[in-house]
């Protein structure tokens, strides 16, 4: 392990061709690529954090977690740090078949995804070195060093890249990753807000999940971010699809004709602003066994958010990556498929992946899958559902 550099030592080159040697370099600083810097900085390594804007910007991507999600964060040393950017919540109330179904205390919390980046980006410290930048060109130097050439000319040298860009595809591409869609237009995501304050909602979070096959959709979700009211609306159509055009236009009139039940808790459903959307694809990467090079998170694998599995496989990855396997790798020369394939068979990683792929298409399939397989499934749990709600709401004797 290197010793801590100095802030002098860390002065981001310039285009006289000077550079800067690292321990690592993390390309990306989203959750996962930042969160990598924070920890791997904490560990005593030399880290720089690469990327093109100096803020997060506002970006509709996962916006609740549970205390599953914040363990892995408190893994890393970054529960507190997290803990300021997230609303705590109580109180969830899920309606099935059009009906309340359950009511408990389940701890969540609801988050802006660029606020909740930009908190960990703002506690990066001073030594840890911050590159605003594109980059331009990955090569590999010789067996223990790959260099980052960016726009501007600077030059980064690292025993290892960490490749943490999201669905970007340019640093893949440079790297001869290659990215393969295995379900396009999975999911359609909609985020936007309710009128008022959260305070004036009768609950803490409400799940309310689709009736009818023919609608099309897994569940809508309110929560709150600060003191306003979410709501994630998570569907399985494409953008093509004319109902999108008429959800984005005037959602308060489809959200009472799909789930007039709980319209009164709701406010009447009266939407502020405008209504984002989010398309997603189940994705796997190939050819990403490379020296030097490791991806984590969505640039490895994307997964669909209905069953709340993303942030998981994000921050197991990380977690696996800077508590386990790169402590390891540094403590010897080379950085060879000898060492970044202990990374990828991960057990714990595999595990978490697997699960991530198999929940997001069960999900899909359970709600519109055509076969008759999925059809039986959604009767008989519609009839265990009739069932307990005929139990839970039969006068006491």
């Amino acid at each position: 392990m290197s010793s801590q550099p100095t802030p002098s030592s860390l002065d981001r080159s310039g285009p006289d061709g000077a550079g800067v040697s690292v321990d690592i370099a993390i390309v990306g600083a989203g959750l996962a690529g930042t969160a990598c810097a924070l920890r791997l900085h904490a560990l005593g390594y030399k880290v720089a954090l690469i990327d093109a804007h100096a803020e997060h910007g506002e970006e509709f991507r996962a916006e609740k977690m549970g205390l599953v999600h914040l363990a892995l964060f408190e893994k890393l040393g970054l529960d507190q740090i997290a803990k300021a950017a997230l609303t705590p919540m109580l109180d969830n109330h899920t309606y099935r078949l059009g009906r309340l179904y359950a009511r408990k205390d389940i701890p969540e919390y609801g988050f802006s995804y660029a606020t909740l980046v930009n908190a960990l980006r703002h506690a990066v410290p001073d030594d840890l070195l911050r590159i605003t930048g594109k980059v331009t060109e990955i090569q590999r130097l010789d067996d223990d060093v790959r260099q980052l050439i960016l726009a501007d000319g600077t030059r980064v040298d690292a025993r290892l890249v960490v490749v943490s860009t999201g669905l970007g595809e340019a640093i893949r591409r440079m790297a001869g990753v290659k990215r393969t869609v295995i379900s396009r237009a999975h999911s359609l995501a909609f985020g936007f807000d309710l009128a008022g304050s959260a305070r004036d909602y009768g609950f803490g979070t409400l799940n309310y999940y689709s009736k009818r096959f023919e609608d099309r959709y897994a569940y809508l979700t309110f929560f709150p971010i600060g003191d306003t009211m979410r709501a994630n609306f998570f569907t399985y159509r494409e953008m093509t699809d004319p109902f999108v055009k008429r959800f984005r236009a005037e959602p308060q009139a489809v959200l009472r004709e799909l789930m007039p039940e709980i319209a009164p808790v709701c406010g009447g459903f009266d939407v502020a602003g405008p209504v984002s959307v989010r398309p997603v694809d189940l994705s796997v990467s190939e050819d990403y066994e490379q020296p030097g090079l490791v991806l984590v998170g969505d640039a490895f694998c994307t997964t669909c958010p209905v069953p709340g599995v993303g942030i998981s496989r994000v921050m197991t990855d990380v977690e696996r990556l800077c508590n386990v396997h790169i402590p390891g790798w540094l403590a010897t020369p080379g950085m060879g498929l000898d060492k970044i394939s202990t990374y990828y068979r991960d057990p714990v990683k595999i595990k978490t992946d697997r699960v991530g792929m198999r929940v997001s298409w069960y999900a899909r399939r359970v709600s519109v899958g055509e076969g008759l397989v999925w059809k039986i499934r959604r009767t008989r749990n519609r009839l265990v559902r009739r069932s307990l709600l005929a139990l839970r709401h039969a006068p006491a004797r």
